[in-house]
C-alpha cells in the first residue's frame, strides 16, 4: 500500500465534499435528525389524553372530588365542561378530544346511600392501542377512588360499606378496538407519499443525469408544460395506488368505509397534487438522482412515518416537535382517512385539513413551475 497515493484520494475527496455543501449538510443532518426524533421526540407511554367532562351533578362536592383524581392526574387533560351529547359527538369527531366523561345527576345520591354510582365514558376507538391504554387509566383512577372510599369509611367507622363507582365504557367507531382499522388507513397515505415524493423526485434529476434534458430545451416545449406532462402519469399511478389500497382495506381487512366517496376522490386528489410536485420540485433542484432521493427521503418518507400520527400519537410529543407536525401533509391526510373510514366525518369536521392540503398543492405545484428554468446551467 502506498500512503502518498491514498493521501492524495483522500484529499481529493475532501476537496468533492466541499465542493458539494448539500451533500454535506445531508450527511451530517439526517443522522442529528433521526437521533432527535428517536431520542426526544417519540415516545410510547401514554399521557395528557384529551378529556371532556359532562358533569350532570355539579352541585355536589362529591362529584368535584372525585374529578380532581383526573385533574390531579399527568394521564389526562379536562379542556372542556359541556352539559350535552351533541356537543360531545362533535368534540371526539373532529380529533379535539379522545374521550369524555359522563357523570349522571344522582352520582353523589348513590355513593351516599351506599350503593354503586354508575360513570360513563365515551372513548374514541379509531385509535385502538391509545384508546385501550386510556381506558385503562380511567379504570386505575376509579379503582383507586374506590380503595381511597373504602379506606376512609374503615377509619370512621370502623366498618368498609359497598359503596362504589361502576365504570361504564361505550367505544364509538371501533367497538373491537382493532388495531388493523387504525393502522390500514395510515399504510394507504404512507405508500402515496412515498410513491408520490420518492418516485417523481428522479423524474428531471434522471433527465440531466442521461444528457436528455439538453433536447428536450432545445424543443419549444415551456417549463409549464414540461412539468405537467411528468405530473399526469404519476398522478395515474397514485390513483391507481389509492383504489388498490381502499380495496384491500376493504376487502382485505374488512376495514369499514362510513364516508363518502367523492369527498375521498377529491381530498386525495389534492393531496397526490401537492406529493408529486414537491417531488417535481426536489428533482429541479438535485438536478441528481442521488440527491434527489436522500432529499425525498428526508421530506416525505421519514416525517410520514414518524411525524404523522401514523404511529405515534401526536398529542403525546413534545410541543416544540408538534409545531414541526404541521408542515407534514400527510399528518392532514391520515387524519382525513381515518375520518372517512371510521367516522364518517364530512367536509364540516375536516375543513381545516382540507384547507392545508389545497394551500400545499397550490405552493408545490406553483414552486416547481417557477424554479425549473428551460436552460443549461453549467
Amino acid at each position: 500500500m502506498n500512503l502518498k497515493r491514498v493521501k492524495t484520494i483522500a484529499w481529493k475527496e475532501f476537496v468533492q465534499i466541499k465542493r458539494d455543501p448539500r451533500s454535506l449538510a445531508l450527511a451530517l443532518g439526517i443522522p442529528i435528525f433521526l437521533l432527535v426524533i428517536f431520542g426526544y421526540g417519540l415516545s410510547l407511554d401514554i399521557d395528557r389524553v384529551r378529556t371532556v367532562v359532562w358533569n350532570q351533578d355539579a352541585s355536589s362536592k362529591v362529584t368535584r372530588d372525585f374529578l380532581l383524581n383526573f385533574k390531579d392526574s399527568k394521564y389526562f387533560k379536562i379542556v372542556a365542561y359541556t352539559d350535552n351529547y351533541r356537543d360531545i359527538e362533535y368534540r371526539i369527531d373532529s380529533g379535539d378530544v379522545m374521550l369524555a366523561l359522563v357523570i349522571p345527576k344522582d352520582f353523589s345520591h348513590f355513593l351516599e346511600a351506599g350503593k354503586t354510582a354508575p360513570l360513563q365514558l365515551i372513548v374514541d376507538g379509531s385509535d385502538a392501542n391509545t384508546a385501550t391504554i386510556a381506558m385503562n387509566y380511567v379504570r386505575s383512577v376509579v379503582a383507586q377512588y374506590n380503595v381511597n372510599l373504602m379506606t376512609s369509611a374503615m377509619e370512621s367507622r370502623g366498618i368498609a360499606p359497598q359503596r362504589t363507582v361502576d365504570a361504564r365504557t361505550r367505544v364509538w367507531y371501533n367497538m373491537g378496538l382493532t388495531s388493523t382499522w387504525f393502522i390500514v388507513p395510515g399504510v394507504i397515505a404512507m405508500i402515496i407519499m412515498i410513491i408520490s415524493g420518492l418516485v417523481t423526485s428522479l423524474c428531471i434529476a434522471r433527465e440531466w443525469e442521461r444528457g436528455t434534458m439538453e433536447q428536450l430545451i432545445a424543443t419549444p416545449v415551456k417549463a409549464p408544460e414540461l412539468v405537467f406532462g411528468k405530473f399526469i402519469p404519476y398522478f395515474c399511478i397514485g390513483f391507481f395506488d389509492l383504489i388498490v389500497g381502499v380495496l384491500m382495506a376493504r376487502f382485505l381487512f374488512a376495514v369499514p368505509f362510513r364516508g363518502n366517496y367523492l369527498t375521498l376522490v377529491f381530498l386525495s386528489a389534492l393531496f397526490l397534487t401537492g406529493a408529486l410536485s414537491q417531488g417535481i420540485y426536489i428533482s429541479v433542484v438535485a438536478r441528481t438522482q442521488l440527491m434527489a432521493s436522500q432529499l425525498a427521503s428526508l421530506t416525505t418518507l421519514i416525517p410520514t412515518m414518524l411525524l404523522s400520527g401514523f404511529i405515534y400519537p401526536i398529542f403525546n410529543m413534545p410541543k416544540a416537535i408538534q409545531a414541526v407536525t404541521y408542515f407534514v401533509p400527510a399528518k392532514y391526510y391520515i387524519v382525513i382517512l381515518r375520518e372517512l373510514f371510521l367516522k364518517a366525518g364530512g367536509l364540516r369536521v375536516m375543513w381545516d385539513e382540507a384547507t392545508f392540503l389545497f394551500l400545499f398543492a397550490f405552493l408545490m405545484l406553483f414552486s416547481a413551475m417557477k424554479r425549473f428554468k428551460k436552460k443549461v446551467i453549467t
